[in-house]
């Protein structure tokens, strides 16, 4: 059986994100404690990575998700996140269909 190109982006993108992910859970578990800055920078990750997937949504895509996007970040400062998720799965199909 021999593999096509695909399939070896597949797998070395997995092993890259493996090494990474085992690579910084190793490097963090040397150590008792953790600096309060290392902390405050390790929990600012993910607001930073959703960021980088819905900014370039939001402004490039269309004013169906635009509007979708700023409605999401209104719910964002009152409802919980799974709340916030449904309201953008149906904000995104009402203004898809209403807007186009």
């Amino acid at each position: 059986m021999e593999f096509s190109t695909i399939t070896w982006i597949v797998l070395a993108g997995a092993l890259a994100t493996y090494l990474t992910r085992i690579g910084g859970h190793l490097i963090l578990s040397r150590f008792k404690t953790i600096h309060p800055r290392v902390e405050a920078a390790l929990n600012a990750v993910p607001a930073a990575v959703l960021t980088t997937l819905v900014a370039p949504a939001a402004v490039f895509t269309g004013p169906a998700e635009t509007a979708t996007v700023i409605v999401c970040a209104l719910a964002a400062f009152y409802l919980p996140g799974m709340a916030v998720f449904v309201i953008g799965w149906a904000a995104v199909l009402a203004f898809r269909a209403l807007i186009g």
